[in-house]
């Protein structure tokens, strides 16, 4: 989610550009040298060594996916009430319901498979 509301005017650190030329030690580029000057894609060699990157934040391996989810509004309204971060302790209660299913689901499975078969031949006096 980003943000986007107006941030607050932050105080310059109150630098003029005459106090940035008194501490430089780059001399001023002359017009010939400026004429001269090429852009660095146009330099294949000197491009290939600059670093390459994406537009924006880089993309992680486990991030998280966009949804839309029909709920009661009683149910969001309660957990708005909770104040800031209730989106991620709704993702929390999702999470923790998801592993008491496994659980239960894993606890099923081992009674399952530790609980003796049944035969569907029937025993009796008459069988063989």
């Amino acid at each position: 989610m980003t943000d986007t509301a107006p941030k607050p005017d932050t105080a310059k650190p109150g630098y003029t550009q005459v106090d940035w030329d008194d501490v430089s030690d780059t001399p001023e580029l002359s017009e010939a040298e400026l004429a001269e000057l090429r852009p660095a894609r146009d330099m294949p060699e000197l491009f290939a060594l600059l670093p390459q990157r994406g537009r924006g934040r880089p993309k992680r391996a486990d991030a998280k996916v966009n949804l839309t989810l029909r709920v009661e509004p009683a149910l969001i309204e309660a957990y708005k009430a909770t104040g800031p971060g209730w989106q991620v302790r709704m993702q929390d209660a999702l999470a923790a319901g998801l592993r008491s299913r496994q659980a239960s689901s894993a606890e099923q499975d081992f009674f399952e498979t530790q609980r003796p078969r049944r035969s569907l031949r029937k025993v009796g006096p008459n069988s063989a």
